[in-house]
């Protein structure tokens, strides 16, 4: 049993609030150095450093840099002023608003907490003065930003896709389904919530259509962005590494020259948003990358493989055990944190089970967005109470009922794979 130590070791560190960075590469050196002298240290170490000399892990610099200068040139902005004119006249308006803007900017952000802070600043303190109850406004902000990782260019799906070694821009196009069908169950809950309260539409009437049409132009340059990826990568015009370079490029010409918000002022501070966001995210990647080689190195994904199969080998049986396992996980480790650990493991059971990675990978990350939303350590949970100032508690009163739209979200990417895999398939 002491094969498994370094996986025991990497939760006690986690746990011990050593950064999940730290825990995987010292659980790894631990091993290598005290338990199997086959591997010696400093080859470890070569494989951390290599690890890092790989070009797919280009596109997250740029996708992080992408979300920085949006949110410096306007774009959001202009996301937002669509997301009310679309939604402000339904019952529980401002709400709505929160949920069809979490929607639109997973295209921008790509991170459930960068969302979870930004619109805890920016919605919640003018839902609290519109009548919502500050529990509720902080509750479906966190939910909400679930939605944000989901769609595409999200950073987790870049980082599975190295993991599964899979197309990166199959995983782009498997994530629209998946966010619109997470969307619309936040907003039919939101409707019903709202009706019984009395929750005010944010407008009396619904704008028209010359409104509506003229917003969509002022924002066209805004949303057009996520699609213009996905559309370069589905014509083969670029890379999904190219793809994040013309994203800044775009999103800088359409701030300076459109919008005319961004400064070079906001330099500084986008560098230091791109360094921060890249190096934490990558230094979790190499991390891993040494972790998964002690993995492969004692046969563990082989191994839980063969048990696994051993329970049923009735695919959708083994989903539903698989949900339950990463619904657990994900209420305890930080979404990237779980992704990079428990991935290596799962994948090659659902392979053997004939699913595809690509299906797989979005049940992972929506499971494991979920679990950010849910206590007891839940990370969009804390982002959004911090913020807002929210007891605990008071949040957990609230968020429950969209816990549980987001879960019948799960079942539907989980148990309708059509769905998810319509736009894969044509990629």
């Amino acid at each position: 049993m002491m094969e498994y130590l370094p996986i025991l070791l990497v939760f006690i560190l986690y746990f011990s609030s050593i950064p999940v960075a730290y825990a995987l590469f010292g659980a790894a050196i631990f091993y290598f150095t005290f338990f199997d002298a086959g591997m010696p240290p400093d080859l470890v170490l070569q494989k951390f450093i290599t690890a890092t000399a790989s070009f797919p892990l280009l596109a997250i610099p740029f996708f992080v840099m992408m979300g920085s200068v949006m949110n410096y040139s306007g774009i959001s902005n202009k996301l937002m002023q669509m997301a009310e004119v679309l939604t402000g006249h339904m019952v529980g308006g401002l709400a709505q608003v929160n949920v069809l803007l979490s929607t639109m900017m997973g295209g921008v952000s790509g991170s459930a907490n960068a969302d979870a802070a930004m619109q805890s600043k920016i919605l919640v303190p003018q839902m609290e003065a519109r009548g919502y109850s500050r529990a509720f406004s902080s509750a479906i902000t966190a939910a909400s930003s679930a939605i944000a990782p989901v769609i595409p260019p999200g950073i987790v799906m870049i980082i599975y896709a190295l993991i599964a070694q899979v197309s990166v821009a199959k995983m782009f196009a498997a994530g629209y389904m998946p966010g619109l069908i997470m969307a619309t169950s936040l907003m039919v809950v939101v409707s019903l919530i709202a009706r019984r309260r009395g929750y005010r539409p944010l407008r009396v009437e619904r704008a028209d259509r010359g409104e509506v049409g003229r917003q969509f132009l002022d924002s066209l340059w805004s949303l057009s962005l996520p699609f213009g990826i996905i559309l370069g990568l589905r014509f083969g015009l670029f890379t999904p590494t190219e793809a994040g370079a013309m994203a800044v490029l775009a999103s800088v010409l359409i701030g300076v020259f459109i919008y005319k918000e961004l400064k070079v002022e906001h330099i500084k501070p986008i560098l230091k948003d791109t360094i921060y966001g890249t190096g934490t995210v990558v230094l979790i990647i190499v991390s891993a990358s040494v972790f998964g080689y002690y993995l492969n190195w004692e046969r563990i994904p082989q191994l839980l493989t063969e048990q696994l199969l051993m329970l049923t080998d009735n695919k959708w049986i083994m989903l539903a055990i698989l949900n339950v396992f990463l619904l657990f996980i994900g209420m305890f480790l930080e979404g990237g944190a779980a992704l990079i650990i428990v991935a290596p493991l799962l994948v090659p059971v659902v392979v053997a089970l004939g699913i595809d990675p690509v299906h797989f990978g979005m049940i992972i990350i929506v499971n494991i967005m979920l679990g950010g939303v849910t206590p007891p350590f839940g990370s969009m949970m804390f982002t959004t109470c911090s913020v807002t100032q929210v007891r605990v508690g008071e949040f957990v009163k609230e968020v429950w009922p969209f816990i549980l739209a987001l879960l019948f979200a799960l079942l539907v990417v989980t148990y309708v794979p059509g769905l998810v895999m319509f736009l894969p398939n044509l990629v």
